[in-house]
């Protein structure tokens, strides 16, 4: 039997080592302050000790979290969570001789308080931007009431931003906290240090239960070490010394990939691959106001012009998902493989004619990109000059590409939008007029009106069903003027241990270890 031990106040623990959960992060942890979960490395470790009112699932559906419950006012702006009652923050000696305490409403107008106040130094104030006032009505009910209606609002407030904390490890500024953090998690806090190691202990005080009705997590402890380099946290895993790893580096991709994107087969006996959608979409974008702006015809004789599966196949291994939809990516409500554009030279040929034949010789496009996707860029240029439509690459650093693209400098250019909340308008944002760049995040100028009265309407809309139809149809309307071109939606590429069980990560990217065991 393997243990693992860990020293804590000069006394020895010992855990069975099949019931910790072993993991790097090279990138560090900076805070485990959920005000400032920024950084992936944060949030990870954040989402294992604190709970927010909501939470959202892996199939992005809003769940339950320490609310039980919540009512929505027909205009959409106040909302009323009941909080689930013997729910209880982790044992620390602040809370006197019991040790801890339930949860009640004015934890979270405490931890709202926080997160508000500049003072605090948070990086999830902006949160609350939309946020009017928030009071605690009693023990277990917390009102919020927004300036307007937000449907995507709910999305927000399950960050860890916006998660509870108690407000006795505050007595003396946040020094406390700090040195000591106090959640309501699966797991609760243990050891940190810096560079080297963090470990967390199980809640034995979790408000989860399985089916079964057992208490989780089913694991004891949780282990993060630091290694900084990409190549070392690799070996690790071959060794069997960490449990997972969750992305790719140029370093070890053709070793522990094959040609195609899949496991290398050496590797089937000790580790299992698990590919998921995350929420960012790479693109080509046309700036529609520029003097030398691409017409239509030619505008969709690229999206049915390029085969984005090649591109995926060959020259990304496969840790891609084509976007055979619209600007939506897959796995978030909304996305549609109905919106986008079939690969299909034919038709992208006799569009690049039927342009000559009515305007004459084409301008060669030059379409501007980042080091990083000029492979891409002269592939597509490849293909489309073979159909002929000339495309002119032009390769420039980050900084210029970023105010470049907010400026309009470029007709066509290399893209990609990320999520930074869980709702299909956080992308169809950046098509709605009042939007446009440089003030806004519409790079293209695309404007349409219908597509417009759409997106203030999908704001009256608390339902996800009926909001998720609403988007799909504004992504079909932006696609049909094509002021983009997607290449493809992001994913996750994680390696796990065989011996691990359980494990999922949805498209948000969120650590979740509540119902990981290993065998």
């Amino acid at each position: 039997m393997l243990f693992v031990s860990v020293f804590s106040c000069s006394k020895k623990i010992e855990i069975d080592g099949d019931k910790v959960f072993k993991l790097n992060r090279y990138d560090n942890i900076s805070s485990l302050d959920p005000i400032n979960a920024r950084t992936q490395a944060n949030n990870w470790a954040c989402n294992l000790i604190y709970n927010s009112l909501v939470k959202i699932d892996n199939k992005l559906e809003i769940q339950p979290d320490v609310a039980k419950s919540w009512v929505i006012s027909e205009d959409g702006k106040t909302y009323s969570f009941t909080l689930k009652r013997d729910l209880y923050f982790h044992k620390h000696e602040a809370f006197g001789k019991d040790s801890t305490r339930t949860v009640n409403a004015t934890d979270f107008v405490f931890s709202f308080d926080r997160l508000n106040d500049p003072k605090a130094g948070g990086s999830g104030g902006w949160i609350m931007n939309n946020i009017d006032s928030y009071k605690a009505v009693n023990d277990t009910i917390f009102e919020i009431k927004l300036k307007e209606a937000s449907p995507a609002f709910l999305g927000l407030i399950s960050m860890k931003y916006a998660s509870v904390v108690p407000r006795e490890l505050f007595k003396n500024g946040n020094k406390d906290f700090l040195k000591h953090p106090i959640g309501t998690g699966p797991f609760q806090f243990k050891i940190w240090e810096d560079n080297v190691k963090m470990v967390f202990r199980k809640n034995p005080l979790y408000f989860e239960f399985d089916e079964k009705g057992q208490r989780l997590p089913y694991l004891e402890a949780v282990n993060f070490s630091f290694l900084p380099e990409k190549n070392s946290e690799f070996l690790e895993l071959i060794k069997g010394n960490i449990d997972m790893m969750a992305d790719l580096d140029p370093s070890y991709k053709d070793e522990i990939l094959d040609p195609i994107g899949n496991l290398n087969p050496k590797y089937n006996d000790r580790l299992l691959i698990q590919k998921v959608p995350y929420l960012s979409t790479v693109y080509l974008c046309f700036y529609l106001d520029a003097e030398n702006a691409v017409d239509l015809k030619l505008r969709q004789a690229l999206n049915y012009g390029t085969n984005k599966e090649k591109i995926i196949k060959y020259m990304m291994k496969g840790q891609a998902f084509v976007a055979d939809g619209g600007f939506i990516p897959k796995g978030l409500p909304g996305y549609s493989a109905q919106s986008g554009y079939k690969y299909d030279p034919t038709k992208a040929r006799e569009l690049i004619n039927s342009y000559k034949k009515e305007k004459g010789a084409i301008t060669p496009i030059e379409l501007t990109t980042v080091q990083e996707y000029v492979d891409v860029c002269e592939y597509i240029a490849a293909e489309m000059a073979k159909l002929g439509l000339p495309i002119k690459v032009n390769v420039v650093p980050g900084p210029t590409m970023r105010d470049g693209k907010s400026t309009g400098k470029f007709t066509l250019f290399r893209a990609n939008w990320g999520a930074d909340y869980p709702d299909a308008e956080n992308f169809l944002s950046l098509y709605y007029s009042k939007n446009f760049a440089p003030e806004g995040p519409n790079y293209s100028h695309y404007k349409n009106t219908s597509f417009d009265k759409l997106y203030e309407q999908s704001f009256l809309i608390n339902n996800t069903d009926e909001r998720a139809k609403i988007y799909q149809e504004m992504d079909e309307l932006m696609m049909q003027n094509a002021p983009i071109l997607p290449l493809f939606y992001d994913q996750t590429t994680l390696f796990l241990n065989k011996r691990v069980k359980n494990f999922s990560m949805g498209p948000i990217k969120l650590l979740d270890l509540t119902r990981v065991y290993k065998n």
